[in-house]
């Protein structure tokens, strides 16, 4: 398992960027991001615990589940079903104040479930993909947020 963190401070209140980052039809802002779905909303808010989104990306297909939900300090995911096939432990961002705006910490832990071959896939091919993917949407929230008046 490999554990992915992308972190960014993004120029906007903590109330705002949790809200963009946590409503997943943004992503689609980046260019990496093709399509995104909410299919269930979740127990307490569309997308709080339980709800199910799809997404599309450049590198494949994820179906994820909402496992903890504490606006605006943080979000938690598990990937239920993806294509290519994953293993994933966790995806959780969090949020915190700081000067000049709200630090976002994006991780998660997955790996490519190939015998003999996974550790290195996730490692070399997986890895830079992901967290490129993560920073593109990072950096579509930051230039979306600051065009706000």
């Amino acid at each position: 398992m490999e554990t992915m963190t992308v972190e960014r401070v993004i120029d906007a209140p903590i109330d705002d960027v949790f809200a963009w980052l946590t409503t997943t039809t943004n992503y689609t802002s980046s260019p990496l991001v093709l399509r995104c779905r909410l299919t269930r909303h979740g127990e307490t808010a569309p997308y709080g615990v339980g709800a199910v989104r799809r997404h599309l990306w450049l590198i494949g297909w994820f179906r994820e589940r909402i496992t903890h939900y504490d606006p605006p300090y943080a979000t938690e995911y598990v990937v239920e079903r993806s294509l290519p096939p994953a293993r994933h432990e966790l995806g959780r961002m969090t949020f915190t104040e700081v000067g000049g705006g709200t630090r976002v910490c994006w991780t998660t832990r997955a790996e490519i479930p190939v015998p003999l071959l996974g550790g290195l896939l996730t490692r070399r091919v997986a890895r830079p993909i992901i967290t490129r993917t993560f920073g593109n949407i990072l950096d579509a929230a930051d230039t979306a947020l600051a065009q706000r008046p």
